[in-house]
């Protein structure tokens, strides 16, 4: 699936069986809760906090997928065509960071 795909998806879901958009301020709101979650499940598959019993079963596909939805929620209701900005940025960090993180000495062996 394309981003745009992905984009005419969520709309078409929204408008039919989601009644409307939550406005902008809940979608943010929300989609912050939904990062909350996906730093709380890292933090257990990845971290050193072990897992709760309301832990368990949670997938972190399916989290980072409920960001994505949020997200495209907001570029939807905002007119912002991911694969535009997408590409843009990619065109940013190609150029403000050609050579950036190469020749940070942080990140060398």
């Amino acid at each position: 699936m394309t981003i745009e795909e992905a984009q005419k998806l969520v709309d078409e879901w929204i408008n039919t069986t989601g009644v409307r958009y939550f406005n902008e301020l809940t979608n943010m709101a929300i989609l912050t809760e939904e990062v909350g979650e996906v730093a709380r499940l890292i933090a257990r598959q990845y971290g050193e906090q072990s897992f709760k019993e309301s832990d368990k079963g949670k997938e972190l596909g399916d989290e980072l997928a409920d960001v994505l939805w949020v997200i495209i929620c907001l570029a939807n209701q905002t007119g912002v065509n991911l694969t535009d900005a997408l590409k843009k940025n990619m065109d940013k960090k190609n150029i403000r960071d050609k050579n950036r993180h190469k020749e940070n000495p942080k990140l060398k062996p």
